[in-house]
């Protein structure tokens, strides 16, 4: 099994839910770091979710708050996506809000 390191980024540009990452086919995606930033002077909040192979969506984080102009971890702990899972992330202000997910993928 080859484990790959990877790394993907994302400019929240509309209020709408933006995938962040599918797990490939017969891969696993293991976070170990979801870093957001805000490059407005003003406070902001995004949601993350996790949608399955059943399309049933889990909330990872409800309106979580993001100062203005600053950058927050959000893991505490590694965060496990399963072949076919997606995360996405939803920002409620548009062109605030950038995400960088640090993973290693195993396939």
């Amino acid at each position: 099994m080859a484990i790959n390191y990877k790394n993907a980024k994302i400019d929240l540009t509309t209020t709408n839910a933006t995938t962040v990452l599918t797990a490939p086919a017969a891969s696993t995606c293991v976070f170990k770091s979801i870093m957001v930033s805000n490059d407005s002077a003003s406070e902001d909040t995004i949601t993350l979710t996790i949608t399955d192979s059943a399309s049933a969506v889990f909330s990872l984080y409800k309106n979580e708050s993001i100062g203005a102009l600053s950058t927050e971890e959000l893991l505490k702990a590694p965060l496990v996506l399963l072949e076919s899972e997606i995360l996405k992330a939803t920002a409620a202000t548009a062109d605030r809000l950038h995400v960088v997910a640090s993973y290693m993928e195993n396939s």
